[in-house]
């Protein structure tokens, strides 16, 4: 039985018809960067100390902090689901555990309206994290539009912790982000970020 990490592009196409596409994710945007705060430049450079080698460690010394800090700029408007697992279409492969899945947040204890998926890459391989985010986020659809949600649009991201890529869902389409924005551009990921959660703040209400 396949998982999302499973899943390749190949895969996906020829049983979903999901095609990609390599783009200026953002061109058309205007992304606003914003300054880590002092207590985030303080958790990363702490962490940068440690013999962080393995996915999950990086995913708890440095992935966390960014999401928290973004949680908190949005004024919590989203959870932080950790190692949870996503379940669209078990008999698909539709169906796995994930990095993390941000979901709006309405107080619930299981996902209700996933809205972005952040993988941290296996092997530091970002093509593969790439493949994977884009299946869970097809799961991330179908979960949406069977309570009745559509959103254009969904977004996600692939990271070593040092290197940050975006890739977005639009109907069937997957535009992966030309652009790989590195650990020292951490403004600028964080801008993306925002301009992401805008996008669902004014789709989505309480």
């Amino acid at each position: 039985m396949m998982a999302f990490e499973d899943f390749t592009f190949r895969d996906l196409r020829e049983q979903f018809g999901i095609r990609n596409e390599i783009v200026d994710l953002f061109e058309d945007e205007t992304i606003v960067t914003i300054p880590p705060s002092d207590f985030l430049r303080t958790q990363l450079a702490n962490a940068r100390e440690l013999p962080l080698k393995s996915e999950k460690a990086r995913s708890e010394f440095f992935v966390a902090p960014v999401l928290m800090e973004l949680r908190h700029l949005t004024n919590k408007f989203f959870t932080i689901y950790s190692g949870e697992n996503l379940v669209a279409d078990p008999e698909k492969g539709l169906s796995g555990e994930c990095d993390f899945i941000l979901a709006r947040s309405n107080r619930t204890y299981d996902i209700t309206t996933p809205i972005c998926a952040i993988v941290e890459a296996k092997r530091e391989n970002l093509e593969l994290g790439i493949q994977q985010c884009a299946a869970q986020l097809y799961g991330a659809q179908i979960l949406n539009r069977k309570s009745g949600l559509e959103l254009e649009t969904l977004y996600g991201c692939v990271t070593t912790a040092d290197n940050w890529q975006f890739i977005s869902l639009t109907d069937k389409m997957v535009r992966i982000d030309e652009s790989v924005y590195f650990r020292n551009e951490l403004d600028k990921i964080l801008g993306i970020f925002q301009h992401i959660f805008r996008y669902y703040r004014e789709r989505l209400t309480e």
